[in-house]
């Protein structure tokens, strides 16, 4: 997120983009990294249950991240452009769940939506924050074909470590002590 996590609203939603996936985009995906036959062949895919050629669940994510990756840095320049500083997002530490509910088909026009459900600061991490996000993608028809619930760092903008870890820190540098500390000895 390139909001800095003090200034995140839960439940606000932010428009991400819409993809329309092709036939030809789906098959040479597919070929590079998922080469099943339903993603590759379109003779055999229309004797399968699918009834044809459908994108690959990891296509669907591949799109979605790169527009969702695409929005944030929109939202940077946007703050940038208001004289604001951005946010500095972080790693993602994982995914919670993952579903493909609507197979994707060539010619479907795929909406991607992400809404931040929750945030804490991190017990890990000092000066980050956790954010909790719903990531859907929608097609044209209005039917959910990807939902994934995502975490991700976010840092704090009004964070002053405490003095314990600052002394810490400084002792960890010093040739002779900073071994010591880090063997716990």
């Amino acid at each position: 997120m390139t909001r800095w996590f003090e200034n995140i609203v839960i439940d606000e939603a932010f428009p991400l983009g819409s993809h329309t996936f092709t036939e030809d985009e789906i098959i040479a995906f597919a070929k590079l990294y998922d080469p099943q036959y339903f993603h590759i062949d379109s003779e055999a895919a229309k004797h399968s249950h699918f009834g044809g050629i459908i994108a690959s669940g990891w296509h669907t994510v591949s799109v979605g991240h790169r527009r969702m990756v695409d929005a944030l840095d929109a939202e940077a320049e946007r703050l940038r452009t208001l004289g604001e500083e951005p946010g500095v997002s972080g790693p993602s530490p994982g995914v919670n769940s993952m579903d493909f509910k609507v197979p994707v088909r060539p010619g479907d026009t795929v909406s991607y939506e992400l809404v931040v459900t929750g945030k804490r600061p991190s017990n890990s991490l000092p000066g980050w924050g956790l954010l909790f996000n719903r990531l859907t993608a929608t097609n044209q028809r209005g039917e959910l074909v990807y939902r994934a619930e995502l975490v991700g760092f976010s840092k704090l903008r009004d964070y002053r470590m405490p003095l314990k870890l600052r002394l810490l820190l400084a002792l960890s540098k010093i040739p002779v002590i900073g071994p010591r500390l880090s063997r716990g000895t």
